[in-house]
């Protein structure tokens, strides 16, 4: 891998860039917040060689909806799902636009 490759990672929203600590402290929020999301499966951070937990830009930004979801009052398992519909109804437009999930739409 060259270091052309490795500086391109950084423009990737699904690179795991960011360790647990850091993910929490951008989020302001815990570790312990971050771990239940990922045992609720809202979110799975991969793994470094050595264990830790690694997050995406992509992973940071469901995070930080379900923070503003629980900070209003939302459970976290109410938040999880509400987030899970969001998703799957932004798949469901790009599905009926003819888009592969994920792509962006051509410009017009």
């Amino acid at each position: 891998m060259t270091a052309d490759d490795s500086f391109g990672r950084l423009d990737d929203d699904d690179y795991p860039a960011y360790t647990m600590g850091r993910a929490a402290e951008m989020l302001n929020t815990t570790q312990g917040f971050l771990r239940a999301i990922g045992e609720a499966r809202l979110i799975t951070p991969p793994r470094s060689p050595g264990g830790h937990r690694r997050y995406s830009r992509y992973q940071l930004r469901i995070a930080a909806r379900a923070r503003e979801l629980v900070d209003g009052g939302t459970p976290i398992e109410a938040a999880i799902l509400e987030d899970q519909l969001e998703e799957a109804q932004r798949i469901n437009a790009e599905h009926q636009q003819g888009l592969k999930p994920g792509s962006t739409p051509p410009a017009a």
